[in-house]
C-alpha cells in the first residue's frame, strides 16, 4: 500500500480521539485542548470509559457508541488495548488512525496484533510512537506539541517527534508555516514512502521536507522520491552519519561503502537534496518557501560594501553556483546610473555612500540582465541612508520587475541583525528572504540550485547503454559448484572465472593444489610470474606474506609457494591452504591501480564501489559508490566522483587512460548485481588501467549461504525479460522491448512520423511537436511505476509503435496510452502491442487498466471494446471517454 486511505491526513471531516481525557495534564487532556484551541471545524468525538466535559467536543464510551463513522482516529490508550480499538475502529469504518501510544513493539507482540486487526478493513495507521499529525489548512492540531503550526506549503515528515517541536519552535519565529506535519514513529504501516506520495499529490504542498533515522521500505521510498521531486523539492536529513554505524565487511568496497555515504548515493538517485544539519535544514526549508527554482546557477549581486560581495564570492563555489558575467548592455546601463568608482563588474559595487535611488538602478539592471539567474542585494549599515528606506526602494524594484515578468529569486543580505530587522518587514511581504551574512544568503542560494538539479537528474542526466552479452550459465554454474562445496567465498580462481563470463578482463591464471605442481602450472604461462596463497580463511593475501611478485622462472615460483605455505602454518596454522594461484606479471609502468566492486548494504542493497586501489586502499579512501543497476553514462560520471580521475584522465605528458574500459567493468558489476542476486561482496583490486586497456589482477567474490530468490536491487532495472519478437495478424513482425534512458532522440524521430490527429488523440492538446519534457517522461522513468515498451521494425533501428503503462503509487490501477506510425497503421500493429502491455500488466499484479480517448477517436475505441474494456463518459468533460478493464477477472464476451 501507499496512498490508499491517507487522505484524511489532511482533510478529515471528523476525528475521534481514543483516550481522549478531561484531567488536566494528561496526554489525553493535551491533545484535545490542541485540537479545540486551533480551530479544528469538523466533528470531534472523545472516547473515553469516564465521561469528558468539553466544549465543541461529543463523548463517547466505547468507540462502539460512536455516533458516526469518523474520518480519522487518534489513539493515546495503553499499548495492551491498541490492538482491539483498530479492530473495532475498522469494523465501524474507519479508514485512518493515528497511534500516539508507545510500546506496541514487536518483541510484546503487539505490532503484530494491531496490523493483523487492520487489514481485513484497509486501516491505515501512523505510527505507534507518533507524536502525531498536523493539518494546519484543515485548522487540525492532532499532537501534543506546545507551539501551533501556521498554514503553510512546506510538509514536514519527520520519524522524530522532539524534532517537530523544534522545528515548530523555529517555524513560528520565521512566519514559515506547513501544509502538514506527519510524525512518522515507528512507521508499523505508514512508512515515509507512503507520505511522501500523500505530500507529492497535495495540491497545497510545495516542498517536501524529510527528517530521516531509518528507512524500511527503501524501494517504496525511493520511488516515491522521485516521483515527487520531479514536481517539488524533496530536502532530507539522515541522522547517524558516524563511521562506527558503519558495518564490517569481508571485502574492502564492504568496508569503505559507509551506510550514510550509501544514503547518500541513494537519496542522489532519487532526486532528493541531502542536508547535514538542522540549521541547513531549516534554511533550506526557508528559501524553498520562499523562492521560486532559479532558471540556472548564476548569481548577480549588488552591494554597498566591497568586502562583504568579496565574502558573497567566496561562497560561490561551496555553494555550487557561479558569478553571473554581466551583460555589456548592462555594464554599459550601470556606468550611465553609478560614480565613477563603481567596480565595473559583478559584484556591482555601488560604494560605501549608496543611497535608496542608487541602489534602485543597480537592481533594475542587474535584475533585467539575462546573464543573471538570481540576485543577491547587500548593504552594509551606514550613516547615509536608512536600512528600511534602502530596503523599501528594493522592495518597489523587485514589485516592478514581477510586473514585467521578470520574476527571478532575489536574495537580501543585511549585515548585522538590527540591520536585518529592519530590512525584513519591507522584504518578507515579496517572500525576500533577508539574511545577516553573505556566506548565509549565498549558501541559501545553493539551496535553490541543488533543488534545481536534483530535479533535472530525474530527467536531463547524460544516459547511455552499451550492451554486455555475459554468459550467465557459466557463472551460475560456478556458484552451484562453490555452495555444492559448503562455501561462501570463492577461490581467486573462481572469481576469475566468473569475471570473465561477464567479459572482465582478468590475467591469465592457473591454480597449483601443492607446492609439487607450481612448477608444472607455470609451463601453462608467460614468465615472470606472481604467485598468492588460496585460502577461504585469509581474505588479503598480502597482509599476511601470501602474494610474491616478479618470479623470473619456474624454480623461483616454486620456493615462492613453498616459503608461503611454511609461513601460513606457521603464522596462521588454523587456515586452510587450497593452494596457489600462479599469473603472469603484468609489466605497465604508466598503469594506474583501481578498485571497483560490489557491496551489499542492508537498506538499500547491491551499491557499486570504484575508486583508487592497491594494498592502501582502505587508508587513501579514494572511492564513489552508487546503487545498481546503472548504464554507461552514470559509470563514466561514477569515475569522475573520484579524485584520482584527475590523473585518470591525462596530466603533462601522462596520457588519459581508457575510461571506457573502466566504464565497461563498471557496467559488467552492474550486470551482476542484475543477475546474480546470490552475489553479496566483489572485490576486483587492483584493477590496473592505462592507456591501452584495463585488466583485473585479483579478485575476491562472496554469495550468500542460500540460493537468493529474486532480486534484492532498490531501483528496479528495465524489465529486458519482457522484450520479445511479435508477429500481427496481418504478418507484419516487430520487435518489442522495455524503454532505455537514453531512447529520446529514437522517440523523437518516431512523433515526427506520427499524424497531427494522432498527437491530437495521445495527448489531449493540438501541440505540432513533441518536446523534451514529454519525451523524458517516457524514457526516463521508475520501472516500478512506469514503462514505455517501444516496437521496432525488423531492422530493430525504426520505432513503429510505442505503448507507455502509469501505475498509481498503489501499483493497482494503471493507465495505458499508446501511439502508432501513420504509415504502420491498419496492420494489426495497434493490438498487438496492446495485448503485450496488458499482458506485461497482468504479470505485475495489477488489476485495473484505464484508457483515456478522444470521444471521437473511433479506432481506439473499437478496439479497446474488443479487448474487453468498457467505455464511460468522463464526468468532467463530456468529449473524453475512460475505458477500463479489469485484468484479474476474464474479460467480458
Amino acid at each position: 500500500m501507499t496512498i490508499r486511505n491517507l487522505s484524511a491526513l489532511l482533510h478529515p471531516a471528523s476525528v475521534a480521539l481514543i483516550g481522549a481525557s478531561s484531567r488536566a495534564g494528561t496526554l489525553g487532556a493535551v491533545v484535545l485542548d490542541n485540537i479545540h484551541s486551533r480551530g479544528f471545524a469538523g466533528r470531534v468525538y472523545a472516547v473515553n470509559p469516564h465521561r469528558v466535559e468539553h466544549v465543541g467536543v461529543q463523548w463517547a464510551p466505547t468507540v462502539k457508541d460512536l455516533p458516526q463513522t469518523p474520518d480519522l482516529a487518534i489513539l493515546m490508550t495503553p499499548a495492551e488495548t491498541i490492538p482491539g480499538l483498530i479492530a473495532e475502529l475498522g469494523e465501524a469504518g474507519t479508514r485512518t488512525a493515528v497511534v500516539i501510544s508507545a510500546g506496541v513493539t514487536e518483541a510484546s507482540g503487539l505490532r503484530q496484533q494491531m496490523l493483523d486487526a487492520a487489514r481485513p478493513h484497509l486501516l491505515r495507521i501512523v505510527g505507534p510512537n507518533s507524536l502525531g499529525i498536523v493539518a494546519p489548512h484543515a485548522k487540525l492540531d492532532a499532537t501534543f506539541a506546545r507551539t501551533p503550526a501556521r498554514p503553510g506549503r512546506l510538509a514536514l515528515i519527520s520519524q522524530s517527534g522532539a524534532l517537530i517541536t523544534a522545528i515548530l519552535d523555529w517555524a513560528e519565529s520565521r512566519d514559515i508555516g506547513f501544509s502538514g506535519i506527519v510524525s512518522a514513529g515507528d512507521m508499523a504501516d505508514v512508512d515515509l514512502g507512503d507520505l511522501i506520495d500523500l505530500f507529492a499529490l497535495d495540491p497545497m504542498t510545495d516542498a517536501i521536507l524529510i527528517y530521516v533515522e531509518g528507512v524500511t521500505q527503501a524501494a517504496k521510498l525511493l520511488s516515491a522520491a522521485s516521483a515527487a521531486a520531479r514536481g517539488k523539492p524533496v530536502i532530507a536529513i539522515k541522522a547517524g552519519r558516524s563511521p562506527a554505524a558503519a558495518k564490517a565487511a569481508l571485502s574492502h568496497t564492504g568496508a569503505l561503502a559507509g551506510s550514510y555515504d550509501v544514503y547518500q548515493a541513494a537519496f542522489d538517485r532519487a532526486g532528493i537534496v541531502m542536508v547535514d544539519t538542522l540549521t541547513e535544514l531549516f534554511n533550506a526549508a526557508e528559501i524553498l518557501c520562499a523562492c521560486r527554482e532559479p532558471a540556472g546557477d548564476r548569481l548577480g549581486i549588488v552591494t554597498n560594501g566591497g568586502g562583504a560581495g568579496i565574502l558573497a564570492v567566496d561562497a560561490i563555489g561551496a555553494a555550487h553556483a557561479a558569478l553571473a558575467p554581466l551583460a555589456p548592455s548592462t555594464l554599459a546601463t550601470l556606468d550611465s546610473a553609478l560614480p565613477p568608482t563603481w567596480s565595473k563588474a559583478n559584484p556591482v559595487d555601488i560604494i560605501g555612500d549608496a543611497d535608496p535611488e542608487r541602489y534602485r538602478a543597480a537592481t533594475r539592471a542587474v535584475l533585467s540582465d539575462e546573464t543573471v539567474d538570481a540576485l543577491l542585494v547587500m548593504n552594509c549599515p551606514t550613516g547615509r541612508a536608512s536600512a528600511s528606506d534602502i530596503a523599501t526602494t528594493v522592495g518597489e524594484e523587485v514589485r516592478s520587475a514581477r510586473a514585467g515578468h521578470i520574476d527571478k529569486p532575489v536574495l537580501a543580505c543585511w549585515l548585522g541583525d538590527a540591520n536585518a530587522r529592519a530590512a525584513r518587514d519591507a522584504l518578507a511581504p515579496l517572500q525576500i528572504p533577508t539574511y545577516t551574512t553573505p556566506d548565509d544568503a549565498v549558501r541559501a542560494f545553493g539551496y535553490l540550485i541543488a533543488a534545481r538539479r536534483a530535479k533535472l537528474s530525474l530527467s536531463d542526466r547524460p544516459a547511455a547503454t552499451k550492451e554486455i552479452t555475459p554468459d550467465i550459465h557459466a557463472a551460475e554454474r560456478i556458484i552451484a559448484a562453490v555452495r555444492a562445496d559448503k562455501r561462501t567465498v570463492l577461490t581467486e580462481i573462481e572469481s576469475k572465472a566468473l569475471l570473465d563470463a561477464f567479459r572482465i578482463p582478468t590475467v591469465p591464471t592457473r591454480f597449483a593444489a601443492a607446492v609439487e605442481t607450481v612448477d608444472e602450472e607455470c609451463g601453462w604461462l608467460k614468465p615472470p610470474y606472481a604467485v598468492k596463497i588460496v585460502s577461504p580463511d585469509i581474505s588479503h593475501k598480502s597482509d599476511v606474506g601470501g602474494v610474491a611478485l616478479d618470479l623470473h622462472n619456474r624454480e623461483a615460483a616454486a620456493a615462492a609457494a613453498s616459503a608461503m605455505e611454511m609461513r601460513i602454518s606457521r603464522e596462521h596454522p588454523d587456515a586452510h591452504l587450497q593452494g596457489f594461484a600462479i599469473e603472469e606479471m603484468v609489466e605497465r609502468p604508466h598503469a594506474f591501480e583501481l578498485i571497483a566492486g560490489i557491496a551489499t548494504d542492508p537498506t538499500f542493497g547491491p551499491i557499486i564501489m570504484v575508486g583508487a586501489g592497491g594494498t592502501s586502499v582502505e587508508i587513501v579512501a579514494d572511492k564513489a559508490i552508487d546503487l545498481a543497476p546503472i548504464d554507461d553514462a552514470q559509470a563514466h560520471a561514477l569515475i569522475d566522483r573520484t579524485r584520482i580521475s584527475k590523473l585518470l584522465h591525462g596530466y603533462r605528458n601522462q596520457p588519459a587512460v581508457d575510461m571506457d574500459g573502466v566504464a565497461h567493468v563498471l557496467g559488467a558489476l552492474s550486470a551482476i548485481c542484475v543477475s546474480l542476486p546470490d552475489i553479496l561482496e566483489l572485490d576486483i583490486n587492483p584493477l590496473l588501467v592505462d592507456a591501452d586497456d584495463v585488466i583485473a589482477l585479483d579478485a575476491r567474490i562472496k554469495i550468500a549461504a542460500e540460493p537468493v530468490s529474486g532480486s534484492r536491487l532498490t531501483i528496479r532495472p528495465a524489465p529486458m525479460e519482457w522484450a520479445a519478437e511479435l508477429v500481427t495478424q496481418d504478418g507484419l513482425r516487430c520487435f518489442v522491448r522495455p524503454v532505455r534512458a537514453d531512447d529520446e532522440p529514437l522517440l523523437a524521430e518516431f512523433f515526427t512520423h506520427v499524424s497531427p490527429e494522432d498527437l491530437r488523440f495521445r495527448f489531449m492538446s493540438g501541440i505540432q511537436t513533441v518536446g523534451h519534457d514529454r519525451l523524458a517522461m517516457m524514457t526516463r522513468v521508475d520501472y516500478r511505476r512506469t514503462i514505455s515498451f517501444l516496437a521496432f521494425d525488423e531492422t530493430r533501428k525504426t520505432v513503429i509503435a510505442t505503448a507507455m503503462l502509469a501505475t498509481d503509487p498503489d501499483r493497482t490501477r494503471a493507465e495505458v496510452a499508446l501511439t502508432t506510425r501513420a504509415d504502420m497503421k491498419r496492420r494489426g500493429l495497434s493490438w498487438t502491442l496492446f495485448d503485450h502491455v496488458l499482458r506485461y500488466a497482468k504479470s505485475e499484479r495489477i488489476g485495473t487498466i484505464e484508457a483515456i480517448e478522444c470521444a471521437d477517436h473511433e479506432a481506439a475505441l473499437r478496439m479497446e471494446r474488443e479487448m474487453g474494456f468498457v467505455s464511460n463518459t468522463d464526468p468532467d468533460d463530456p468529449t473524453i471517454r475512460i475505458l477500463r478493464r479489469n485484468l484479474l477477472e476474464q474479460p467480458a464476451s
